[in-house]
This record gives structure tokens, sequence and C-alpha cells, in this order.
């Protein structure tokens, strides 16, 4: 493998889509490649505005700044004069602005030009994984970078110090009881099912709040303020902000603010349950080895169905058929396919310790396969 002299230089486009997921695996990606790889890395981003919900640094009317050592950049048309670096990353299919590849293709030596796709577990994946693709006019080529569940592909964004830290955490009652007292919360019951709420407008959210708070088991949701405030708003049938609480039967539901990036690892790791969605917090739920519910981004004609469904093939793997029917189910409910019903709630309490078990037997299997920032690097550096 080639070795150079001096840090590489990166580029990193993020075109914001799916609101948190798309800048969210880019901010993270940015920054283990300066902390733990020495590498200089320009983040452009079109939309600094939603970016500064992950990173309150962030000034969204400063088109150049630099935070943790990532120089940022608004992405707005002009590239002139810029110099590309090293390695170019178009992040989800994003497209670089066509003057920035005609200076890419002047450069010598040419950049590695990769697009950084979706993650999915369908079979296919593997078989696309570092594809080159030559642009149809300039001398350039672009390389298909898949992250994944198998060694066949470029793994999932994992810092080095990610699982030393959630077990620090996960042993320290003091640090638990810190990071809820910053949260504004104190669940009044020790026996609730604590649950982390990060949808998008999801229509199956009013049947899983109804059958928590007529369940068996008390159940404190920790809600930050995001895309499903209005469906909480009717379920309490009044306005809400955070701090407010809600408290329905079984149900205790708190309004807690939206975390910086850097801190929502500890709401994942404090958590039973965790809902999340699109791409970043799907991963991170993974890494928490605690029971998830993924709510995966809507496509046209349902396509993200089949993802989801080759996901649950890998994931459901290692549970008792039902089990696994148990937890299919109630992820296919989540995503649209059928109801949310009191039953399936508590056929979902019943498997929770075992569940529990999966989801840490789960995280040890992926934590085998080399990171995907790590897996880019050695692929980067052979292509230069």
């Amino acid at each position: 493998m080639p070795v150079t002299t001096t840090p590489l230089r990166w580029d990193i486009f993020c075109n914001v889509v799916d609101n948190f997921g798309d800048i969210g695996v880019c901010w993270r990606l940015a920054r283990q490649l300066v902390a733990e790889h020495g590498f200089s890395v320009c983040l452009w981003v079109d939309d600094l505005g939603v970016f500064r919900h992950l990173c309150p640094e962030i000034k969204p009317n400063q088109l150049l700044q630099h935070v943790l050592g990532v120089e940022i950049r608004h992405w707005e048309g002009d590239v002139s004069g810029v110099t590309p670096g090293d390695i170019v990353i178009e992040a989800f299919a994003c497209r670089l602005p066509e003057p920035f590849e005609a200076i890419m293709a002047e450069r010598h030596p040419r950049p590695v030009w990769i697009n950084l796709d979706y993650l999915s577990a369908e079979g296919w994946v593997s078989g696309c994984h570092a594809l080159p693709s030559p642009h149809p006019r300039l001398p350039l080529t672009k390389y298909f970078f898949f992250p994944g569940f198998t060694e066949k592909t470029g793994g999932l964004l994992r810092e080095s110090d990610l699982e030393s830290r959630r077990q620090a955490f996960a042993t320290s009652g003091a640090a638990q009881s810190q990071f809820l007292d910053e949260l504004g919360v104190r669940p009044q019951r020790s026996d609730s099912v604590l649950v982390s709420l990060f949808s998008y407008e999801n229509p199956a959210l009013l049947d899983l709040l109804d059958a928590w708070s007529g369940g068996r088991q008390p159940v404190c949701c920790l809600a930050p303020s995001t895309r499903h405030l209005a469906i909480l708003e009717r379920f309490a049938g009044r306005p809400l902000q955070v701090g407010d609480v809600v408290e329905k039967g079984q149900l205790e539901l708190h309004l807690v603010p939206f975390v910086p990036q850097t801190d929502y690892d500890k709401l994942l790791w404090l958590c039973d349950l965790n809902l999340v969605r699109g791409e970043d917090s799907f991963v991170r739920a993974q890494w928490a080895a605690k029971p998830m519910l993924w709510q995966i981004y809507p496509q046209e004609g349902k396509t993200h169905h089949v993802k989801l469904a080759a996901f649950l093939d890998l994931y459901c793997g290692g549970l008792s058929e039902t089990e696994a029917e148990t937890a299919r189910t109630f992820f296919l409910a989540w995503n649209g396919e059928s109801r949310i019903t009191q039953a399936l709630w508590e056929q979902w309490l019943d498997i929770l310790p075992r569940l529990r078990r999966h989801a840490c037997s789960w995280q040890k299997k992926l934590i085998k396969q080399q990171d995907l920032c790590s897996c880019l690097v050695q692929f980067c550096r052979s292509k230069l």
C-alpha cells in the first residue's frame, strides 16, 4: 500500500436530504478522519441551519468556518479558486458541481473520487462495492463505496474509542443521573421501560403511544422536538414545548432538548428501547447494544421495504422463530405494513430480556468488522 509523506486532504460534499441523517454521517466521518487519522478535511454542506442542530458551534451565516479541526464551507455554487483535495467524496449520490469536476480533471495527480452510498443489507451491495465508474467526458474515475454489515462491504462508522466510552457510561450511575438532569428528566417510576423516540412523521406513532399508555408496564418516553412533534401534540391534545411532560395511563412522555450529536450516544446507551430513523441514528442504535425499532426513510413505491426486509433477515438471524416473528412484525408495523396493537406491544415486552441479549450479541458481531472510516482510508490510499 502506498504511503504518503504528508497528510491527505479530503473534500466531502453533503446535500442535506434526510434532514439529519446525511449530514449526521458526513459530520461523523469528517471528525474521525481528522481526529484518528490526522487528515485535513473540508466538509461542503448546503444547509448549515440543519447542521447547527447537530453541532451548536456552527454559524449558519458564515460561509467558511472551522469546527473541531474540520474546515466547513457553505456549498453554494462558486468553486473558482478552490483546489480539490487528494480524495473527494460525494455523499449519498449528491452531484458535485460541474466546475469542481473540471478542476479535479486538471489536478495532477487526480483525486480519488468516491461516491459514498447509502447503507443497505441487500445482497447485491457486496457485488457493487468498490466498483469503478469512468466519467463520460473527463479523465476521471468514480468508485462506489457501500457501507454494510459484512466484510465484503465498507463496514459501519465507528470511532476507535466508542465501545470503551459506552461501557464507562453503562457502569456509572452518576454519569447516567447527570445526563438525565441535563435533559431535565426524572422518571417517576423506577420500573419504567425507558424509551428514546426519534422518528419521521409516522402515523403508527399514535397507535404506539396508545399501546404504551394502556400497557401492563409503565413507559417513560424521551422525545426531542423534531418532525414527530405534531403527532405528539395530537396525542396530548395541546401544544407542546421542550420541558413539557404528558402523562396518560402507563405512559410518561417527556419533551426533551434536541441534543448535539456528541451527546446522542448517551441517550441511546441510557434507554431500554431506542426508536431511530434514517441512517445515522440507526447505526448508532446498533452500537448502543440495546433493543431498537427502525423507521427506514420512506421511498416511492415502498422500495424501502425491500431494504428493511433485507436488514431484518440479518438482524433476526440469532433469534428463535417466535422471537424473530414478534420482532419482525413490530418493525414492519412501525413502518406501515400493519397496525401496532396492544397485543403486539405486550408480546414485545414478553421477549424484552431476550432482545437485550440479542442486541449485545449483534453489536459484538458487528464490532469485529473494520470500521467504515478505516476501510475508506485503506481503499483510497491503494488508489493514490
